[in-house]
């Protein structure tokens, strides 16, 4: 029956009540309902050098009603889809903390509770999305916004005008679903995007109207950009042809942000295709830029030993692989300091947005 009425339902509801099917299929046939879940580790993922980007491999893991280790975890996916299928029925968004709550209860004769504690339910909803080949926002689950922009655009939101060169060095908050169907993006005169780590730094490239002067895109994501920031620094990118620089702490946390601007997420692999921006640059801080800019070894911070080990794992990735990449993160390491963009301040409160970026714009000083 479930068959039937899926001819009806929308793609991504067709998808879901696919994994309801399953379990039905299985129990009339008396054999064990499973799931082929995609394995989302580093194991299993690979670097397409000629596009740019990471690649989710093809190993899966078979998840079993009938396995004792398995069966709370299948159960609680198949909770998860059904909760996920009720709001495309509805056409409704909410939120990953709702998620939680909608699906969580006291299984009937029993103590035994469906979730514990929303650390259980969010990874399903990430192993659905790469089941179903459905990015989060698709199945309607969005997170709280966490990012901000300010420059030359105008978007449409809900029907709303929304002028990012009217709102005040405040900016617009980024939504965590910005789809097309969702966010229009009506105009931009923009010349790049200035993609910015920290939200204090954001702030100051802002109120000092950099935007204006360098005719930008100021984005932020307050550290790791969630996924609509990535997904709107794309849009600009794809749509409106801009170039993506990217302005980060100078530390190995800082480069994977990067990379994952750039080639995409090892956790979601499959998302690459619509969230990576292969020719991002990255502007800044670079581990040369102390000696270039005259930072005092005082304002650098000792990098310890689980920066020491992050480090080393990433140049051992595959996209850390070209020479420039290798030198940048073992002058780092052989300086045995990471810098902070706050640092910058040492030598003026607005160093970088007169002196720094100017500098690192003309003169095209980037990796890519």
């Amino acid at each position: 029956m479930a068959k039937a009425a899926a001819k009806k339902l929308g793609p991504v509801e067709k998808k879901l009540v696919g994994v309801a099917d399953t379990v039905i299929t299985a129990a009339d046939r008396g054999k064990d309902p499973a799931l082929s879940i995609p394995v989302r580790s580093l194991a299993n993922i690979n670097f397409n050098e000629k596009r740019g980007i990471i690649e989710m491999g093809k190993r899966k893991q078979e998840r079993t009603l009938f396995n004792v280790g398995m069966a709370k975890k299948f159960m609680q996916t198949v909770l998860v889809a059904d909760a996920l299928a009720e709001l495309q029925r509805a056409n409704l968004t909410t939120s990953l903390r709702e998620i939680y709550y909608r699906t969580k209860h006291t299984m009937k004769d029993s103590s035994e509770n469906t979730f514990d504690g929303q650390n259980e339910s969010d990874p399903l909803i990430e192993d659905l999305e790469v089941t179903l080949t459905a990015l989060r926002e698709e199945l309607h689950v969005r997170a709280e916004n966490a990012g901000s922009i300010v420059g030359p655009v105008v978007l449409t939101d809900d029907g709303d005008r929304v002028d990012c060169a009217r709102l005040g060095k405040g900016g617009y908050s980024v939504p965590s679903i910005v789809e097309p169907e969702f966010i229009q993006i009506r105009r931009c005169t923009a010349d790049f995007v200035l993609l910015v780590e920290k939200g204090t730094q954001w702030n100051r490239l802002s109120e000092d109207k950099f935007w204006r002067r360098y005719n930008c895109v100021l984005l932020t994501g307050n550290g790791q950009p969630p996924r609509g920031v990535r997904r709107l620094a794309r849009r600009l990118h794809e749509e409106h042809g801009l170039p993506v620089y990217v302005l980060v702490d100078n530390d190995p946390w800082g480069y994977y942000i990067y990379s994952v601007v750039k080639q995409g997420s090892i956790n979601l692999a499959f998302e690459s295709e619509r969230m990576a921006i292969p020719k991002a640059k990255f502007i800044g801080l670079s581990s040369s830029d102390p000696d270039t800019y005259g930072l005092p070894r005082n304002v650098g911070i000792k990098l310890n030993d689980k920066d020491i080990g992050r480090a080393k794992e990433l140049i051992k990735y595959r996209w850390f692989q070209k020479k420039p990449w290798q030198e940048e993160i073992k002058r780092m390491l052989a300086s045995g300091l990471k810098y902070e963009l706050d640092a910058l301040a040492n030598k003026d409160f607005r160093y970088l947005t007169k002196t720094y970026l100017p500098k690192k714009l003309k003169d095209r000083d980037w990796l890519d």
